[in-house]
């Protein structure tokens, strides 16, 4: 662990990241000296390290701010190889973190519960993060979203020792290849299930699995990893942990489903679908294990609204409502529109979704979208052909995401403008609209598309 004796200087090279500028901020509001440059810093990272003294006076890389005493150099993925930051930095022979290997260093004397899988992962984190706040335990904690309660998506503390990480399985920096969740060598640890992502790095469904039984592989010794019993891939693997790894499998709980509202033992829960019940139970069972009883876990689970982003209702009217999802994957897709076609079976469900990741827009991965909307009663799937350019990608056609989604009826938009008016010139009477991204549809705000849509 690092000396405490005096203030650390950190340096972070890119700061302007989603998950570097919180980890700047949190380090800051630790007492550490931090500083920091980026190319470029957007909204809301721009605002909130200039809120905190932490925002670099102008954009770009200069290697005359890294010096002999700074103590870590904290390196994002934004970077590239040969980022003179970096390079100076190389040639100084200066400490060189990964975001992950940072946040294992400050936490390796601590509980490290590490929640990992292709989904659910933001979600489940939330859920035990609100259920400890709610019994006011000490924690710290890493996950991916901004939540509401919470001012950083990272908390460190030198007096905690228990810590909640979401073990994101993508890359640790531009000269660490390995998956993040390797680094947190987890003492309870979640695996939600391996659907095929990350194809840039990632090339096959093998390679990609293989990344879980390093993760099982690198926990802690005498640890305990849950994991989804309906995932074929995760149950070989938890048959095949070390034998130091405790492995128990979870399922959708129990439940019964009343006037649009799910119930476990009694207890009214406000989110809904299989998938995030599934969630919450894989949060009850660490929660379990962290010493909190079962009663008190579903008594305070009941004001638990869901993550933001995850399966979000930003309007509801009586026979009406719009719900928004950062889901982008096919198991996403498939099990968000499922959800929301649960909860009101009698209305027409339309569900649009876009293209915006590396993998969706690649034709090697668009296949693995067969029939990942066939919940909907009306698919939409809009790709902005000017970023699959941008991405360096074979051009797409509407005729071939509709023929790799194998839905007939799938209408395709290449033109935002016009997806914009296709839903606003609807009837939205007795409809729901469920509206998937983790784009924003070309900078169209969700909230005012649902507030603009007539009934």
């Amino acid at each position: 662990m690092f000396d405490k004796s005096f203030s650390m200087r950190v340096h972070f090279i890119a700061i302007g990241g989603s998950a570097m500028h919180n980890l700047a901020i949190a380090l800051h509001k630790k007492g550490y000296e931090v500083t920091g440059g980026d190319d470029q810093i957007f909204e809301p990272s721009r605002s909130r390290l200039q809120q905190y003294g932490l925002l670099p006076q102008t954009e770009g890389w200069d290697e005359s701010s890294i010096s002999k005493d700074i103590d870590a150099i904290i390196l994002g993925m934004h970077a590239r190889k040969d980022n003179p930051e970096l390079l100076e930095a190389q040639k100084m022979g200066l400490k060189i973190y990964s975001y992950p290997e940072y946040v294992f260093e400050q936490s390796k004397n601590k509980r490290r519960v590490v929640i990992g899988g292709s989904h659910g992962k933001t979600s489940i984190t939330s859920m035990i993060l609100h259920v400890l706040k709610s019994f006011d335990m000490k924690y710290d904690y890493l996950v991916g979203a901004q939540l509401e309660g919470y001012e950083t998506m990272v908390s460190l503390n030198d007096e905690n020792d228990l810590i909640i990480l979401e073990g994101d399985e993508y890359l640790s920096s531009p000269i660490d290849l390995r998956p993040k969740f390797h680094w947190y060598k987890a003492n309870i640890a979640v695996l939600t299930g391996i659907a095929w992502d990350h194809i840039n790095v990632f090339p096959t469904f093998e390679n990609y699995v293989d990344q879980f039984r390093v993760f099982i592989e690198s926990m802690d010794s005498y640890s305990k990893l849950f994991y989804f019993s309906d995932d074929d891939n995760l149950k070989k693997l938890a048959s095949n942990a070390p034998s130091e790894v405790a492995c128990e499998p979870y399922s959708t709980p129990e439940h019964s489903f009343e006037e649009d509202q799910y119930f476990i033992n009694g207890h009214p829960m406000k989110v809904f679908g299989e998938h995030n019940l599934q969630n919450l139970e894989a949060a009850r069972l660490v929660l379990r294990e962290l010493g909190i009883s079962n009663e008190d876990i579903l008594s305070a689970m009941e004001s638990f609204t869901g993550a933001a982003k995850r399966l979000e209702k930003i309007r509801e009217e009586e026979s009406f409502s719009v719900f928004k999802d950062f889901a982008h994957s096919p198991s996403k897709l498939k099990a968000t529109t499922k959800a929301v076609k649960g909860l009101h079976p009698g209305r027409h469900l339309v569900a649009c979704m876009e293209l915006h990741t590396f993998s969706s827009l690649n034709k090697k991965f668009l296949p693995q979208y067969e029939h990942s909307m066939d919940s909907a009663d009306e698919a939409i799937v809009y790709f902005n052909p000017k970023t699959i350019e941008h991405k360096k990608l074979d051009a797409l056609s509407k005729e071939e995401v509709k023929a790799a989604f194998k839905n007939e009826s799938l209408i395709v938009f290449t033109d935002s403008a016009k997806l914009i008016k296709h839903l606003r010139d609807k009837s939205w009477e007795n409809h729901d609209l469920l509206l998937m991204s983790s784009g924003n549809f070309d900078g169209q705000s969700f909230e005012e598309l649902a507030e603009s849509l007539k009934l």
